[in-house]
């Protein structure tokens, strides 16, 4: 069935495009060029209530539905998939796990705090060794007295420089396999908790990604997040909101990809016509276009089974997977649009395939 927009919906989604294309657009280049987090970005969403979106007013979020903020992460995407990212993570894996396992003490003392922007979290379940299969993972949580003692290794964070907090998975009892694995709130500076070197890496280049290496931090048992055991679950609930976010990003790199193109076309001249007379050419623009709707329906069913509070796994998973390479296929055939130029660091089309 189709999913119909409510005006409140398309309010949001305009007035994140709007924001989005004057502000972020304009300097999203450089930051690609420089690595330089987009911090100023991320204020300023936090100011407008864009990095707490599906977290109620009552701790200072926007209290909007799953449609409403994929509508605005694509927006955001589309202008700077980097912001995105981060946004993402934010949002759905960080916000939503402290909102839905969280005490009141830990939404008082954090989710207050990460809804308005003030601070940005992160997420690490990935190790050298575990990151699909997160049952291996050898990050070690041992009690002493009032606290934990976590030692180990997670691996490629999003925003694990910049974090103000990092939602950690660790190993409580190796026995119990899944159940072993318990959730920690660790405050970034906390002592025994140190970043290592950011990944030089291909796309996405402004939002950091590090190792984040646990050497006896010490961590109060309060700030476990849900019960002993419980972490496995609250990671798996919280990947389910990830993978709509990545196929929401997905979807607004490949519009800005596939407006770039359709721009292209109407501008270049070969063989003493615009490109975009070309039949060839134009059957390309359409199954451009084709791809991107099937990915956005995609995107919005899973988002609305969310709201509805159905189980959405498989279809966050179809939509992730489609979407992701979605975008592959739809910016590729960007760059071959461009001809040449698609290979030329002064059209956007580049960046949009790396990212």
């Amino acid at each position: 069935m189709s999913i119909q927009l409510t005006d409140e919906q398309l309010m949001i989604q305009s007035m994140v495009r709007d924001f989005a294309r004057e502000v972020i657009a304009p300097t999203a280049a450089e930051r690609d060029k420089t690595k330089a987090f987009p911090s100023e970005n991320l204020k300023q969403l936090g100011e407008l209530g864009f990095m707490g979106m599906m977290v109620p007013p009552e701790y200072n979020g926007s209290g909007a539905d799953t449609i409403s903020y994929v509508l605005a992460l694509s927006e955001v995407a589309y202008a700077c998939a980097s912001t995105a990212v981060v946004m993402s993570v934010h949002n759905s894996i960080v916000c939503e796990s402290i909102l839905h396992y969280g005490t009141e003490e830990q939404k008082d003392n954090y989710l207050r705090r990460l809804a308005t922007g003030e601070i940005i979290g992160a997420f690490a379940l990935t190790e050298p060794h575990a990151g699909s299969d997160p049952v291996r993972q050898s990050m070690k949580a041992v009690r002493d007295g009032s606290d934990y003692i976590l030692n180990g290794t997670k691996r490629f964070i999003t925003t694990a420089k910049n974090a103000g907090l990092v939602i950690v998975t660790a190993k409580t009892d190796d026995a119990a396999r899944h159940k072993g694995i318990s959730a920690f709130i660790v405050k970034q500076g906390t002592p025994g908790l140190s970043v290592g070197a950011l990944e030089d890496k291909m796309g996405l280049r402004a939002s950091d990604t590090a190792d984040l290496i646990f050497e006896d931090c010490r961590i109060p048992a309060d700030d476990m997040l849900g019960a002993e055991g419980e972490g496995f679950k609250i990671a798996m609930q919280g990947l389910d909101g990830g993978r709509i976010g990545i196929a929401s990003q997905s979807i607004g790199v490949a519009r800005a990809a596939f407006d770039a193109a359709v721009q292209y076309s109407k501008e270049r001249e070969q063989f003493g016509r615009l490109i975009s007379k070309f039949q060839g050419l134009r059957w390309i623009i359409a199954d451009m276009a084709t791809e991107i709707e099937a990915g956005r329906q995609l995107m919005l069913s899973a988002a609305a089974m969310k709201d509805r509070g159905e189980n959405h796994t498989l279809q966050a998973s179809i939509a992730k997977l489609f979407a992701s390479e979605m975008v592959n296929r739809v910016t590729a055939k960007a760059v071959q649009l461009h001809g040449g130029y698609g290979f030329i660091k002064e059209y956007p089309v580049e960046r949009f395939y790396r990212d």
